[in-house]
């Protein structure tokens, strides 16, 4: 009884081995790639790219300019010492009773 079903599962495992065989015959290993254009094209055609800008975009570039203000470079220093020694800089009106900040600490900061 042993012997029936010990030949039907090696004849089996020969069948399946045989066809294991075949299906690896016609794998065929991963090609090397053959570029069509050379490395310097491709830079090329990347600067080009680069210089015309965002062409998905959905605003138009404009270039950036710079205006002229009115104030001088020490006086604008001298607002941002002044601000960031302020005691009240970092004060949130959320964080007081019905989000109003106390008058002492009320000042010139905010």
């Amino acid at each position: 009884m042993k012997n029936p079903k010990i030949t039907a599962a090696a004849g089996l495992s020969l069948l399946l081995a045989a066809s294991g065989v075949a299906l690896a015959q016609g794998f065929e290993p991963v090609q090397p790639l053959k570029a069509a254009t050379s490395r310097s094209a491709v830079a090329a055609e990347a600067d080009a790219a680069a210089r015309d800008g965002n062409v998905y975009g959905d605003v138009i570039a404009a270039p950036l300019i710079s205006r002229p203000s009115s104030r001088d470079r020490a006086s604008v220093r001298a607002e941002a010492v002044a601000t960031a020694h302020a005691p009240n800089q970092n004060l949130d009106r959320r964080a007081f009773v019905n989000s109003e900040v106390p008058p002492q600490l009320q000042g010139a900061g905010r």
